[in-house]
């Protein structure tokens, strides 16, 4: 399906950015207006792979002739979800929850595609945080890099300095796991505009 458009359901500059790096151009980039709140009892995996379909179902039913890529990514410690913090409250809440363990981070991925399906994968990865005392908390707080962070911490970043280890994608903490979104759009015919379908 060479030359169909794809469109990046999500305002994320994080997804955008990742993209590049596989040299996956969105033509456009359209944030899906979706509820977002988890069901009673849903698990993270369920969740994020839900959430990602809603993106990209939500933005196909306009756009039917393009291939519309969604995703979401949750951070849990156990079955807890830990959200984008509100305030810096909530944030040190989350970090001292995160301290000295180990937990996971989810994400969905989606894809619409324009025959009418939507495939999808979802992506674990377990990460470990060493023991985080007052002064380290202190800091990454007063960086405000946990705003807007599912989890209230940012890999790429400050944060980077407290990961003791990581088993599954690195991607997929940032984001958008690559890999699975490579093979996503590979297998369901993408190409660039500028390649040729195999």
């Amino acid at each position: 399906m060479t030359g169909a458009s794809l469109i990046l359901a999500s305002a994320s500059p994080r997804r955008k950015e990742l993209l590049k790096l596989i040299a996956v151009i969105p033509d456009k980039t359209l944030a899906a207006d979706i509820d977002e709140t988890p069901h009673k009892g849903e698990l993270p995996a369920a969740l994020v792979t839900r959430l990602a379909k809603g993106k990209a179902a939500a933005i196909a039913a306009d756009h039917p002739k393009s291939f519309v890529l969604g995703s979401d990514t949750v951070v849990a410690v156990g079955r807890r979800i830990l959200p984008k913090p509100e305030n810096a409250a909530e944030a040190r809440g989350f970090l001292k929850l995160l301290s000295g363990r180990s937990h996971r981070v989810w994400s969905g991925v989606a894809l619409a595609t324009p025959d009418g399906n939507i495939l999808t994968r979802s992506v674990e990865t377990r990460v470990k945080v060493r023991r985080l005392d007052e002064a380290a908390m202190d800091e990454y707080i007063a960086s405000n890099e946990w705003a807007g962070k599912a989890g209230a911490y940012a890999i790429q970043g400050l944060f980077a300095k407290h990961i003791v280890g990581v088993i599954g994608s690195y991607t997929n903490i940032v984001g958008l796991p690559l890999y699975e979104t490579a093979n996503l759009l590979d297998g369901a015919g993408w190409r660039p505009k500028n390649r040729s379908a195999k």
